[in-house]
């Protein structure tokens, strides 16, 4: 394996020293192959996922996306989630240099936090190679949503990481990233269907923008319509004075 040597100078009391850290050479890694996403569903579903995030969690430090590949070691093929979270990394500044259009774990240095894995037919290997893979590469969780129950009859499966193995859960609430997943049935981006959402540990869904949007213009015409129920009825009681030969602005 090449190697490219970054060299650091360290400054200690009487003594100046130069390092040099071994980097692994990314020159030959195929970062991207232009492969397109598998179908309309899962491309919906992937954004729903991760753009809920970015507008849920402002404020945070994360990295979220979709079809990112995930190089563990130089030499070995990259393994492409639907979508994975990985807390307390974001993406480098000069993120079109080669080494920083992909996800490499010793870059990183962590893997992600949450693997979700949409399936669409059953050549996948969700609950096998790619399980396998995951558990290896010391993923914290691991999510299989099955809209179409391709696998079998569960519709999502959720596998946290005790020891070395993957266990799966009863419960959908993920409390080392401090979020929970939902099957949200409803209409995305004008399609009805069954999506895969973001929770808060009461189960309230994390809002999409639009979502946001819409609430706030909601709150914003309920407040209006509270102010002008509240002008009505002082108007009214001023019209039940007058008649009684009160002035309603007279103040005692």
């Amino acid at each position: 394996m090449s190697a490219a040597k970054i060299t650091k100078t360290y400054l200690q009391p009487h003594l100046l020293m130069d390092i040099e850290l071994l980097a692994p050479d990314v020159a030959e890694l195929v970062t991207e192959d232009d492969t397109p996403v598998d179908n309309f569903a899962s491309e919906k579903q992937q954004r729903l996922l991760t753009g809920v995030l970015y507008s849920a969690l402002q404020g945070k430090t994360f990295l979220a996306a979709a079809n990112v590949g995930i190089y563990t070691a130089i030499g070995r093929p990259p393994i492409v989630p639907d979508v994975f979270l990985s807390l307390d990394v974001t993406v480098p500044e000069q993120w079109w240099e080669k080494q920083n259009r992909c996800y490499l774990l010793w870059q990183f240095d962590k893997p992600p936090d949450v693997v979700i894995e949409i399936v669409s037919n059953p050549e996948g290997n969700e609950l096998e190679s790619k399980l396998s893979r995951y558990e290896q590469m010391r993923v914290s969780y691991y999510v299989v949503f099955d809209p179409n129950h391709e696998l079998g009859a569960d519709e999502l499966q959720i596998f946290e990481l005790r020891g070395r193995h993957y266990v799966e859960m009863t419960e959908t609430w993920l409390e080392q990233v401090e979020l929970g997943l939902t099957v949200w049935e409803g209409v995305f981006e004008a399609k009805q269907a069954r999506w895969l959402r973001w929770c808060d540990a009461q189960g309230q869904l994390l809002l999409t923008g639009d979502e946001q949007a819409q609430f706030e213009r909601q709150r914003a015409e309920q407040e209006r319509q509270r102010a002008e129920q509240e002008r009505q009825r002082a108007e009214r009681l001023a019209e039940r004075l007058r008649a009684l030969g009160q002035d309603p602005e007279w103040e005692a």
